[in-house]
């Protein structure tokens, strides 16, 4: 599957993960529930994986995590937040950047309407 293809399925997972959990729950909920919904429906999921930081040739650890990475393609970045911060936008391009993908996904679980909550950024597309 393209990013493409990736994408549009887990904004209908968001959409029906939000539906049933409603807004205002810790962003820790909705990062399991989601990643269940998608391994569901056959994606491989995977939760917390580190992203190092690379520097002269030296690997980093300590870097960052990527709440979810779908099929080694898309980066999903979940907040339960009253707002989206630019901050937001570019942790998650960070993670791109540094991962080496060209598609994330930041969703925002706490609003009225799920599709008000995604945004898609990208990274060399």
């Amino acid at each position: 599957m393209q990013e493409n293809e990736i994408t549009g399925a887990i904004v209908d997972a968001s959409l029906k993960v939000h539906r049933a959990l409603g807004p205002g729950l810790l962003e820790s909920v909705y990062e399991e529930v989601l990643a269940y919904e998608l391994a569901n429906r056959g994606f491989e999921v995977h939760r917390q994986v580190a992203i190092p930081v690379v520097y002269e040739d030296v690997v980093f650890d300590k870097g960052f995590r990527a709440d979810i990475i779908v099929n080694g393609k898309v980066i999903i970045e979940l907040k339960s937040v009253e707002e989206l911060k630019p901050v937001h936008y570019k942790q998650l391009l960070t993670y791109l950047k540094l991962g080496d993908k060209r598609v994330g996904l930041l969703i925002n679980f706490n609003v009225n309407l799920i599709k008000h909550g995604i945004k898609r950024i990208v990274n060399n597309l």
